[in-house]
């Protein structure tokens, strides 16, 4: 008698990765105190509407003001209650402390939401893909990574890139 043996499958997985929206660009306030201008958290808000219908499961976020109020904003709008975990790490971050951030913090989520700053976002997605991308504020991209999980997140984990939005800031 044959045995048969069930291994697991990967799993398709959506990274989100948006960048804060447009931020005060103030003398004497340390930059990552940055509040959001007014067309900045309307930008927010249209991102949050733009996801309302395939929220993220997660929320992994810079800890800087501009950061903050971006997911705020984008929170309100597509109404989400799920986690939101705000990492010092991500402030300004390059693409292997965002690689780390998934791997670590990114948990059984299928959909996972990356909010930062340039350059370290454009290098993650160039990194994860292979294309590069601009990315203005409030830009929001979504990749597929094949992974059973987030942990199994590595330097060599490829993704592609499915969709990338530019919410009007007027």
């Amino acid at each position: 008698m044959r045995r048969l043996v069930l291994l697991p499958s990967p799993a398709i997985r959506t990274l989100f990765i948006l960048r804060h929206a447009k931020a005060e660009q103030a003398d004497g306030v340390r930059d990552e105190d940055r509040q959001l201008t007014k067309r900045g958290r309307r930008a927010a808000e249209r991102t949050g509407e733009l996801l309302a219908d395939r929220l993220p499961d997660r929320i992994l976020s810079s800890s800087s003001a501009r950061t903050r109020e971006t997911v705020e904003r984008f929170s309100k709008s597509a109404h989400y209650r799920g986690p939101v975990e705000y990492l010092d790490a991500l402030y300004l971050a390059e693409p292997a402390a965002y690689l780390t951030a998934i791997k670590t913090h990114g948990g059984n989520a299928d959909r996972l939401l990356l909010v930062g700053h340039n350059p370290g976002l454009e290098a993650l997605v160039t990194r994860l893909t292979g294309e590069r991308v601009s990315l203005p504020t409030a830009a929001l991209v979504e990749c597929t990574v094949d992974v059973v999980t987030w942990s199994d997140v590595t330097e060599q984990t490829s993704a592609e890139l499915t969709a990338i939005s530019y919410p009007r800031e007027d």
